[in-house]
Protein backbone atom coordinates (compact mmCIF):
# COMPACT_ATOMS: atom_id res chain seq x y z
CA UNK A 1 0.00 0.00 0.00
CA UNK A 2 1.54 3.00 -1.17
CA UNK A 3 1.28 6.35 0.77
CA UNK A 4 -0.66 8.31 -1.50
CA UNK A 5 -3.36 5.25 -0.93
CA UNK A 6 -2.99 5.14 3.35
CA UNK A 7 -3.36 8.94 3.42
CA UNK A 8 -6.72 8.43 1.41
CA UNK A 9 -8.04 5.59 3.45
CA UNK A 10 -6.96 7.69 7.08
CA UNK A 11 -9.06 10.65 5.19
CA UNK A 12 -11.91 8.81 4.64
CA UNK A 13 -12.08 6.83 7.88
CA UNK A 14 -12.21 10.78 9.92
CA UNK A 15 -15.36 12.35 10.70
CA UNK A 16 -16.03 15.98 8.24
CA UNK A 17 -15.83 18.71 10.53
CA UNK A 18 -19.12 20.78 11.64
CA UNK A 19 -18.88 23.96 9.21
CA UNK A 20 -18.37 27.17 10.88
CA UNK A 21 -21.70 28.74 9.29
CA UNK A 22 -24.94 27.47 9.64
CA UNK A 23 -25.81 24.49 7.59
CA UNK A 24 -28.11 25.56 4.45
CA UNK A 25 -29.98 22.48 3.25
CA UNK A 26 -29.61 23.51 -0.43
CA UNK A 27 -29.35 21.28 -3.69
CA UNK A 28 -26.49 21.78 -5.89
CA UNK A 29 -26.70 23.95 -8.84
CA UNK A 30 -28.99 21.83 -11.09
CA UNK A 31 -27.36 20.40 -14.53
CA UNK A 32 -29.50 21.76 -17.51
CA UNK A 33 -32.13 19.46 -18.84
CA UNK A 34 -30.54 19.79 -22.39
CA UNK A 35 -27.63 17.74 -21.40
CA UNK A 36 -28.09 14.51 -19.79
CA UNK A 37 -25.42 11.85 -18.91
CA UNK A 38 -25.59 8.28 -20.06
CA UNK A 39 -25.73 5.48 -17.20
CA UNK A 40 -25.49 1.99 -18.90
CA UNK A 41 -28.43 2.11 -20.72
CA UNK A 42 -30.44 5.17 -19.97
CA UNK A 43 -29.98 8.57 -20.56
CA UNK A 44 -30.51 10.55 -17.29
CA UNK A 45 -30.81 14.60 -16.66
CA UNK A 46 -31.40 16.60 -13.80
CA UNK A 47 -35.17 15.43 -13.53
CA UNK A 48 -34.11 12.25 -12.06
CA UNK A 49 -32.26 13.86 -9.60
CA UNK A 50 -34.15 14.55 -5.81
CA UNK A 51 -32.98 17.91 -3.66
CA UNK A 52 -29.99 16.41 -1.53
CA UNK A 53 -27.19 18.01 0.15
CA UNK A 54 -23.58 16.74 -0.84
CA UNK A 55 -21.85 17.86 2.59
CA UNK A 56 -24.55 15.28 4.60
CA UNK A 57 -23.94 12.51 2.31
CA UNK A 58 -20.54 12.39 2.81
CA UNK A 59 -20.80 12.78 6.26
CA UNK A 60 -23.52 10.68 7.22
CA UNK A 61 -22.52 8.09 4.10
CA UNK A 62 -26.66 7.46 3.23
CA UNK A 63 -28.78 8.39 0.86
CA UNK A 64 -30.38 11.38 2.83
CA UNK A 65 -33.42 14.05 0.68
CA UNK A 66 -33.49 17.39 1.31
CA UNK A 67 -36.72 18.92 2.01
CA UNK A 68 -38.27 22.48 2.53
CA UNK A 69 -40.48 22.31 5.96
CA UNK A 70 -43.23 25.14 4.89
CA UNK A 71 -46.66 23.76 5.87
CA UNK A 72 -48.16 22.09 8.89
CA UNK A 73 -48.45 18.98 6.75
CA UNK A 74 -44.66 18.71 6.47
CA UNK A 75 -45.23 18.01 10.27
CA UNK A 76 -48.48 15.86 10.12
CA UNK A 77 -46.20 13.43 7.56
CA UNK A 78 -43.75 13.13 10.36
CA UNK A 79 -45.92 12.76 13.30
CA UNK A 80 -48.50 10.32 11.98
CA UNK A 81 -45.91 7.61 12.29
CA UNK A 82 -45.99 8.35 15.54
CA UNK A 83 -49.91 7.89 16.27
CA UNK A 84 -50.85 5.66 13.86
CA UNK A 85 -50.53 2.46 16.26
CA UNK A 86 -48.53 -0.61 16.39
CA UNK A 87 -47.73 -3.19 13.82
CA UNK A 88 -50.52 -6.51 14.14
CA UNK A 89 -50.46 -9.74 11.88
CA UNK A 90 -52.00 -12.48 11.99
CA UNK A 91 -49.70 -15.32 12.37
CA UNK A 92 -50.38 -19.47 11.93
CA UNK A 93 -47.68 -22.18 12.56
CA UNK A 94 -47.72 -25.27 10.83
CA UNK A 95 -45.17 -28.53 11.33
CA UNK A 96 -45.71 -30.17 8.70
CA UNK A 97 -46.80 -29.82 4.35
CA UNK A 98 -47.84 -26.77 2.50
CA UNK A 99 -49.04 -23.60 4.73
CA UNK A 100 -52.24 -22.90 3.47
CA UNK A 101 -53.18 -19.84 5.59
CA UNK A 102 -55.85 -17.65 4.39
CA UNK A 103 -56.15 -14.26 6.57
CA UNK A 104 -59.29 -13.61 5.05
CA UNK A 105 -60.79 -16.36 5.71
CA UNK A 106 -59.63 -16.78 9.53
CA UNK A 107 -62.28 -14.41 10.20
CA UNK A 108 -65.97 -14.79 10.24
CA UNK A 109 -68.01 -11.83 9.01
CA UNK A 110 -71.64 -11.15 10.25
CA UNK A 111 -73.86 -8.78 9.19
CA UNK A 112 -76.64 -7.79 10.96
CA UNK A 113 -80.18 -6.38 9.93
CA UNK A 114 -81.01 -3.16 10.87
CA UNK A 115 -85.04 -2.18 9.90
CA UNK A 116 -88.01 -0.81 11.06
CA UNK A 117 -91.21 -2.94 11.86
CA UNK A 118 -92.30 -4.89 8.95
CA UNK A 119 -89.90 -3.11 6.83
CA UNK A 120 -87.30 -6.11 6.14
CA UNK A 121 -85.94 -6.12 2.47
CA UNK A 122 -87.32 -9.02 0.43
CA UNK A 123 -85.38 -10.02 -2.73
CA UNK A 124 -87.84 -11.34 -5.31
CA UNK A 125 -88.44 -12.19 -8.82
CA UNK A 126 -90.64 -10.61 -11.42
CA UNK A 127 -94.39 -11.57 -10.82
CA UNK A 128 -93.45 -13.34 -7.80
CA UNK A 129 -94.06 -10.48 -5.47
CA UNK A 130 -96.75 -11.68 -3.78
CA UNK A 131 -94.99 -15.15 -2.85
CA UNK A 132 -91.84 -12.93 -1.24
CA UNK A 133 -94.01 -11.32 0.85
CA UNK A 134 -95.53 -14.30 2.20
CA UNK A 135 -91.95 -16.00 2.78
CA UNK A 136 -90.49 -12.83 4.40
CA UNK A 137 -93.85 -12.53 6.89
CA UNK A 138 -93.09 -16.29 8.23
CA UNK A 139 -89.37 -15.61 7.59
CA UNK A 140 -86.73 -13.98 11.05
CA UNK A 141 -84.49 -11.51 10.20
CA UNK A 142 -81.16 -11.69 12.41
CA UNK A 143 -83.09 -8.83 14.39
CA UNK A 144 -86.43 -10.46 14.81
CA UNK A 145 -84.52 -13.36 16.09
CA UNK A 146 -82.68 -11.77 18.60
CA UNK A 147 -85.99 -10.44 19.79
CA UNK A 148 -87.02 -13.89 20.35
CA UNK A 149 -83.53 -15.00 22.01
CA UNK A 150 -84.11 -12.96 24.48
CA UNK A 151 -87.65 -13.87 25.50
CA UNK A 152 -86.49 -17.14 26.01
CA UNK A 153 -82.61 -17.34 26.70
CA UNK A 154 -81.92 -14.81 29.85
CA UNK A 155 -78.14 -15.22 29.47
CA UNK A 156 -78.69 -12.85 26.13
CA UNK A 157 -80.17 -9.78 28.24
CA UNK A 158 -76.45 -8.30 29.10
CA UNK A 159 -75.71 -8.69 25.76
CA UNK A 160 -75.96 -5.79 22.98
CA UNK A 161 -77.39 -6.26 19.43
CA UNK A 162 -73.98 -5.51 17.62
CA UNK A 163 -72.24 -8.07 20.07
CA UNK A 164 -74.55 -10.67 19.94
CA UNK A 165 -72.41 -12.59 16.94
CA UNK A 166 -69.73 -13.52 19.26
CA UNK A 167 -71.70 -15.60 21.74
CA UNK A 168 -74.24 -16.78 19.10
CA UNK A 169 -74.23 -18.14 15.71
CA UNK A 170 -77.37 -17.58 13.69
CA UNK A 171 -78.71 -20.51 11.70
CA UNK A 172 -80.03 -19.32 8.62
CA UNK A 173 -81.73 -22.67 8.10
CA UNK A 174 -83.81 -22.41 11.37
CA UNK A 175 -83.58 -18.56 11.20
CA UNK A 176 -82.52 -18.58 14.92
CA UNK A 177 -79.67 -17.33 17.00
CA UNK A 178 -77.70 -20.75 18.99
CA UNK A 179 -75.41 -20.63 21.96
CA UNK A 180 -71.60 -20.50 20.33
CA UNK A 181 -69.61 -23.65 20.89
CA UNK A 182 -66.17 -21.61 20.09
CA UNK A 183 -64.02 -19.23 17.82
CA UNK A 184 -66.06 -16.06 19.15
CA UNK A 185 -62.88 -14.29 19.26
CA UNK A 186 -62.32 -14.17 15.08
CA UNK A 187 -65.66 -12.98 14.78
CA UNK A 188 -66.32 -9.52 12.91
CA UNK A 189 -69.88 -7.83 13.37
CA UNK A 190 -70.77 -5.24 11.54
CA UNK A 191 -74.09 -3.02 11.41
CA UNK A 192 -74.89 -1.49 7.94
CA UNK A 193 -74.17 2.43 7.88
CA UNK A 194 -77.06 4.20 8.09
CA UNK A 195 -77.95 7.84 6.89
CA UNK A 196 -79.34 10.50 9.25
CA UNK A 197 -81.61 11.13 6.54
CA UNK A 198 -83.66 7.48 6.99
CA UNK A 199 -84.52 9.09 10.34
CA UNK A 200 -86.04 6.27 12.35
CA UNK A 201 -83.81 3.59 10.98
CA UNK A 202 -81.33 6.00 12.03
CA UNK A 203 -82.36 6.77 15.33
CA UNK A 204 -83.30 2.64 15.57
CA UNK A 205 -79.70 1.84 14.77
CA UNK A 206 -78.14 4.05 17.66
CA UNK A 207 -80.45 2.28 20.16
CA UNK A 208 -79.55 -1.10 19.22
CA UNK A 209 -75.96 -0.21 19.53
CA UNK A 210 -76.09 0.49 23.44
CA UNK A 211 -79.87 -0.97 24.30
CA UNK A 212 -79.42 -5.07 24.74
CA UNK A 213 -82.35 -7.44 26.50
CA UNK A 214 -84.74 -5.99 23.99
CA UNK A 215 -87.82 -8.67 23.62
CA UNK A 216 -89.36 -6.28 20.52
CA UNK A 217 -89.70 -3.16 18.45
CA UNK A 218 -91.94 -1.77 21.54
CA UNK A 219 -89.32 -2.52 23.91
CA UNK A 220 -86.96 -0.66 22.04
CA UNK A 221 -89.54 2.33 22.05
CA UNK A 222 -89.74 2.29 25.44
CA UNK A 223 -88.37 4.43 27.64
CA UNK A 224 -87.74 5.24 31.43
CA UNK A 225 -91.52 2.83 31.90
CA UNK A 226 -92.86 5.22 29.08
CA UNK A 227 -93.41 4.05 25.43
CA UNK A 228 -91.88 6.47 22.79
CA UNK A 229 -94.22 7.69 19.47
CA UNK A 230 -91.16 7.26 17.42
CA UNK A 231 -87.59 6.23 17.80
CA UNK A 232 -85.67 9.47 17.78
CA UNK A 233 -87.97 10.57 20.91
CA UNK A 234 -86.76 7.21 22.47
CA UNK A 235 -83.17 8.52 21.81
CA UNK A 236 -83.52 11.79 23.41
CA UNK A 237 -85.69 9.96 26.78
CA UNK A 238 -82.35 7.41 26.99
CA UNK A 239 -80.08 10.14 26.68
CA UNK A 240 -78.54 9.77 23.79
CA UNK A 241 -79.02 13.31 21.72
CA UNK A 242 -77.16 15.57 24.08
CA UNK A 243 -76.97 18.11 21.63
CA UNK A 244 -74.61 19.72 18.96
CA UNK A 245 -71.54 20.49 21.60
CA UNK A 246 -68.98 18.36 20.61
CA UNK A 247 -69.39 19.21 16.96
CA UNK A 248 -68.89 22.76 17.35
CA UNK A 249 -65.66 22.14 19.29
CA UNK A 250 -64.26 20.16 16.76
CA UNK A 251 -64.88 22.87 14.21
CA UNK A 252 -63.77 25.74 16.59
CA UNK A 253 -60.44 23.26 17.13
CA UNK A 254 -59.82 22.62 13.39
CA UNK A 255 -60.42 25.91 12.79
CA UNK A 256 -57.02 26.82 14.24
CA UNK A 257 -54.79 25.56 11.80
CA UNK A 258 -57.15 24.28 8.95
CA UNK A 259 -57.46 25.99 6.22
CA UNK A 260 -61.25 26.88 5.11
CA UNK A 261 -61.51 24.26 2.51
CA UNK A 262 -60.51 21.80 4.99
CA UNK A 263 -62.33 23.01 7.17
CA UNK A 264 -65.65 22.51 4.65
CA UNK A 265 -64.04 18.97 4.28
CA UNK A 266 -64.90 18.45 7.44
CA UNK A 267 -68.05 20.10 7.59
CA UNK A 268 -69.61 18.04 5.21
CA UNK A 269 -68.09 14.77 6.52
CA UNK A 270 -69.62 15.70 10.21
CA UNK A 271 -72.61 16.23 8.39
CA UNK A 272 -72.53 13.00 6.35
CA UNK A 273 -71.91 10.80 9.19
CA UNK A 274 -71.92 12.62 12.69
CA UNK A 275 -74.87 12.62 15.00
CA UNK A 276 -75.43 16.19 14.53
CA UNK A 277 -79.43 17.75 15.50
CA UNK A 278 -79.36 21.00 14.19
CA UNK A 279 -77.12 21.62 10.96
CA UNK A 280 -78.46 24.83 9.89
CA UNK A 281 -76.98 25.72 13.47
CA UNK A 282 -73.47 24.41 12.87
CA UNK A 283 -73.78 26.22 9.72
CA UNK A 284 -74.68 29.58 11.27
CA UNK A 285 -72.35 29.71 13.84
CA UNK A 286 -69.30 28.59 11.71
CA UNK A 287 -70.05 30.52 8.66
CA UNK A 288 -67.22 33.11 9.64
CA UNK A 289 -64.45 30.51 9.37
CA UNK A 290 -65.75 28.32 6.49
CA UNK A 291 -66.29 31.20 4.15
CA UNK A 292 -63.21 33.34 5.52
CA UNK A 293 -61.28 32.54 2.00
CA UNK A 294 -63.96 33.34 -0.50
CA UNK A 295 -64.87 36.87 1.89
CA UNK A 296 -61.17 37.48 1.06
CA UNK A 297 -61.66 36.64 -2.10
CA UNK A 298 -64.99 38.67 -3.01
CA UNK A 299 -67.20 40.30 -0.19
CA UNK A 300 -68.76 39.42 3.22
CA UNK A 301 -72.04 39.47 1.68
CA UNK A 302 -71.06 37.05 -1.40
CA UNK A 303 -68.56 35.30 0.72
CA UNK A 304 -71.37 32.57 1.71
CA UNK A 305 -72.92 31.92 -1.20
CA UNK A 306 -69.21 30.39 -2.67
CA UNK A 307 -69.26 28.83 0.48
CA UNK A 308 -72.23 26.85 0.11
CA UNK A 309 -71.83 26.01 -3.33
CA UNK A 310 -68.80 24.30 -2.25
CA UNK A 311 -70.21 22.30 0.65
CA UNK A 312 -72.75 21.24 -2.26
CA UNK A 313 -70.18 20.19 -4.18
CA UNK A 314 -68.60 18.09 -1.57
CA UNK A 315 -71.76 16.71 -0.53
CA UNK A 316 -72.84 14.88 -3.92
CA UNK A 317 -70.04 12.28 -3.12
CA UNK A 318 -72.02 11.29 0.03
CA UNK A 319 -75.59 11.04 -1.72
CA UNK A 320 -76.31 14.74 -0.16
CA UNK A 321 -77.58 18.19 -0.93
CA UNK A 322 -77.87 21.46 0.91
CA UNK A 323 -81.98 21.15 0.32
CA UNK A 324 -81.84 17.54 2.11
CA UNK A 325 -80.07 19.22 4.86
CA UNK A 326 -82.35 22.04 5.11
CA UNK A 327 -79.41 24.37 4.42
CA UNK A 328 -79.71 27.49 1.88
CA UNK A 329 -79.58 26.63 -1.31
CA UNK A 330 -76.98 28.25 -4.16
CA UNK A 331 -77.22 27.88 -7.95
CA UNK A 332 -73.19 28.61 -8.96
CA UNK A 333 -71.58 26.31 -11.05
CA UNK A 334 -68.28 24.36 -9.86
CA UNK A 335 -66.56 26.53 -12.79
CA UNK A 336 -67.06 29.01 -11.38
CA UNK A 337 -65.01 28.40 -7.67
CA UNK A 338 -62.02 28.71 -9.82
CA UNK A 339 -62.26 32.12 -10.97
CA UNK A 340 -60.39 34.06 -8.62
CA UNK A 341 -61.54 37.86 -9.75
CA UNK A 342 -65.43 37.63 -10.91
CA UNK A 343 -67.65 37.50 -8.23
CA UNK A 344 -70.88 36.06 -10.12
CA UNK A 345 -73.05 36.79 -7.14
CA UNK A 346 -72.18 40.71 -6.91
CA UNK A 347 -72.30 40.93 -10.90
CA UNK A 348 -76.10 38.81 -10.77
CA UNK A 349 -76.82 41.31 -8.28
CA UNK A 350 -75.84 44.50 -10.16
CA UNK A 351 -77.43 43.16 -13.31
CA UNK A 352 -81.07 42.41 -11.32
CA UNK A 353 -80.89 45.67 -9.84
CA UNK A 354 -79.35 47.60 -13.48
CA UNK A 355 -82.21 45.42 -15.26
CA UNK A 356 -85.26 47.43 -13.16
CA UNK A 357 -83.83 50.58 -14.11
CA UNK A 358 -84.73 49.95 -18.00
CA UNK A 359 -87.50 51.43 -19.85
CA UNK A 360 -90.02 49.64 -22.29
CA UNK A 361 -87.99 49.41 -25.45
CA UNK A 362 -84.41 48.93 -23.47
CA UNK A 363 -85.70 46.00 -21.75
CA UNK A 364 -87.02 44.68 -25.23
CA UNK A 365 -83.63 45.16 -26.56
CA UNK A 366 -81.97 43.57 -23.53
CA UNK A 367 -83.99 40.12 -23.73
CA UNK A 368 -83.58 40.14 -27.67
CA UNK A 369 -79.26 40.43 -27.22
CA UNK A 370 -79.37 37.91 -24.09
CA UNK A 371 -81.82 35.55 -26.23
CA UNK A 372 -79.33 35.74 -29.14
CA UNK A 373 -76.33 34.94 -26.48
CA UNK A 374 -78.24 31.52 -25.17
CA UNK A 375 -79.53 30.71 -28.33
CA UNK A 376 -77.37 28.20 -30.05
CA UNK A 377 -79.78 27.75 -33.30
CA UNK A 378 -77.92 28.28 -36.81
CA UNK A 379 -80.98 30.38 -37.66
CA UNK A 380 -80.87 32.73 -34.86
CA UNK A 381 -79.72 36.18 -35.78
CA UNK A 382 -75.90 37.58 -34.29
CA UNK A 383 -75.58 40.75 -36.11
CA UNK A 384 -78.17 43.45 -34.48
CA UNK A 385 -78.01 47.44 -35.43
CA UNK A 386 -79.29 49.98 -32.08
CA UNK A 387 -80.84 53.46 -33.51
CA UNK A 388 -79.15 55.40 -30.28
CA UNK A 389 -82.33 57.44 -29.81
Amino acid sequence: MNDQTKSKQELASQPLPLPSSPLILVSPAPRSATEPVQVVKYSIDNRWVVPYNPWLLKKFNAHINVEVCASVKSVKYLYKYVYKGHDVASVKIQKEGALDHDEILSFVEVRLAVHLPQQQPIVYQDGQEAQAIERAALRKTTLTSWFELNKNDPSAHNISYSDIPQYYVFDKSTTNWKKRQRGGQNVIERLPVVSILGTERYYLRMLLLRKSGAISFDDILTANGLRCITFQQASQRYGLLRGDQHWHDALNKAAQFQSPRQLRMLFAMICSFGEVEDVPDLWVQHQVSLCEDFVHRYSEQTGPHYALSDIEELLTSYNLSLQKLHLPTVDLPASVLERANFDVVEEQAKANSYTMQLNSEQRNVAEILLSAVYNNAADTPKCYFLDGP
